[in-house]
Order: structure tokens, then C-alpha cells, then sequence
């Protein structure tokens, strides 16, 4: 669907245990371009997350929940790419934060 109605580049990521596609929404020199990926439904997180990029997952998470946010899924080691985590805006929408660092590992 996505790929035929927006133009959107769909590939699967074999790198982590659950199910997940990267999607690139357009080329990297065409702004706004809003980068990401398709995952399944977790239990306890909405259907429809957004996953924005942050330089300091623990600082926003704090930011999240000083706002009336709350987090759904605590900080995640995703090896290679980064650190996740899923947290609920006030209204019950759901975000993804995603922190950059290629030397991440599962502790």
C-alpha cells in the first residue's frame, strides 16, 4: 500500500528479533523527508507509532513524562544502530524515540 500510493521504499532489517521494515520516504537531499520503519503491534503500545530521532533518549523520555507522557516500553538496545524506546503522549498517542549510537549492544 504504502509503496504504491506514496512512492515509499520498503526493505525488510533482518538485524533484530522482531519483525521490522525500514522505510525511506524519499531521497536524503529532498527535505521534509520523514525516514522510518513498519513494525507489529506490541502489547501495550498503540497501533500507529511515530518514531522521531533524538540525540539523548534518556533526557526525552524525562521530557515525555514531565509533559503527561508516559513510557510504555523502557529503553532497548537495538545492536548496531541505536537505543529505542516507546512512550504515550497525553492523549494516549503513541512515539517512538530512537537514539543514534552504532556502538550499541544489548547489556
Amino acid at each position: 500500500f504504502y509503496k504504491e500510493v506514496f512512492g515509499w521504499k520498503i526493505e525488510v532489517w533482518n538485524g533484530g528479533e522482531q519483525p521490522y521494515w525500514m522505510v525511506t520516504t524519499g531521497p536524503d537531499t529532498e527535505l521534509p523527508g520523514i525516514n522510518g520503519g513498519f513494525a507489529k503491534k506490541m502489547p501495550n503500545v498503540p497501533s500507529v507509532v511515530n518514531t522521531i530521532i533524538v540525540d539523548d533518549i534518556d533526557g526525552y523520555i524525562k521530557k515525555v513524562e514531565d509533559a503527561g507522557g508516559k513510557l510504555m516500553m523502557p529503553k532497548m538496545a537495538i545492536p548496531g544502530m541505536g537505543y529505542q524506546a516507546y512512550c504515550v503522549d497525553p492523549g494516549g498517542v503513541g512515539i517512538g524515540l530512537h537514539q543514534a549510537d552504532n556502538s550499541a549492544t544489548q547489556d
